[in-house]
């Protein structure tokens, strides 16, 4: 036992890495999401037991995901420039080890939605089956990003059946197209990060499959989710504060094509991550409109 403990102690540092705790954008984005779906499913704020549940089921299943992603990648990881310095390329950690971690923490997540109720806990077990498709998708196709983008958007009927009870309205299936479509066109500029090395490996994505037309086709996915969440806000009886956020994000949106325009693969990169603050905004117009309707 002494010795296992040892061994977990020695571990951790890697499990973290693993686990991504040092870069949280991807928590992020999957959380923004579920953050709007708890509020509007709640017409203010959501019940508190609720917004730790989702919040710390949030964190949980993103890190599962980065877990069974670099399973998945164990073998290519080694051969990209970003990722060779990963916890499996560089030999730090077994296949065991990643799979027992993986199974923990949806064990993790999975007790916490014990708490809600029976439709969650079944809506659960297709976040999990997403979670774990998803890595391995690349190899078979050249639309990774879409399961991706069911995966990080299935919080969002979570969020509503946790909070009523009952199937996610019509608005909230809206909301999970437009935050799907969000997902492929920044995962998408994550992507471009990775083509040269993706092309040489045999990885498959959508900035392959888009080529040339990379920029146009994110800028025309960008240009639908602004009118989905356009066509759910009278769905939900939003008023003006939230169309601002709106506003706030179709800028955001615009400053990212400027970001990606010569391809250079840091300012991609920050296009990907400058999607955390559209994610921001939308929120803050979501919890702005219910303060101010009060």
């Amino acid at each position: 036992m002494n010795a296992f403990f040892q061994h977990l102690k020695k571990q951790t540092p890697q499990y973290l890495a693993l686990m991504r705790v040092d870069r949280p954008i991807g928590t992020y984005l999957v959380l923004w999401p579920t953050l709007w779906a708890l509020w509007l499913a709640a017409e203010g704020v959501p019940a508190f037991d609720l917004l730790i549940i989702f919040v710390l089921g949030t964190v949980l299943m993103r890190a599962a995901g980065c877990v069974i992603n670099d399973f998945a990648d164990r073998k290519i990881d080694a051969h990209v420039s970003r990722t060779k310095q990963r916890p499996f390329a560089t030999g730090a950690v077994t296949e065991k080890e990643a799979l027992l971690l993986f199974a923990s923490l949806c064990l993790l997540a999975f007790g916490l939605v014990l708490f809600t109720n029976m439709l969650t806990v079944l809506f659960a077990f297709v976040a999990v089956a997403l979670a774990a498709t998803y890595p391995f998708m690349k190899r078979y196709t050249h639309l990774p990003q879409v399961v991706l983008g069911a995966a990080f958007a299935w919080g969002i009927p979570m969020a509503f059946t946790a909070q009523t009870g009952e199937l996610p309205p019509p608005a909230a299936w809206l909301l999970y197209i437009g935050v799907l479509i969000w997902t492929v066109a920044y995962d998408t500029f994550y992507a471009m990060v990775d083509r040269e090395d993706d092309l040489k490996i045999g990885v498959k994505s959508t900035a392959i499959l888009f080529g040339d037309d990379d920029r146009a086709i994110t800028a025309m996915l960008q240009i639908c989710v602004v009118v989905v969440l356009l066509m759910a806000g009278p769905r939900f009886e939003m008023s003006f504060i939230y169309y601002a956020g709106l506003i706030v994000a179709s800028g955001l949106f615009i400053y990212q094509q400027q970001l990606i325009r010569y391809r250079q693969t840091d300012n991609c990169f920050k296009a990907f991550l400058n999607n955390n603050w559209v994610g921001v905004a939308i929120f803050v117009g979501i919890v702005l409109h219910f303060l101010l309707e009060a």
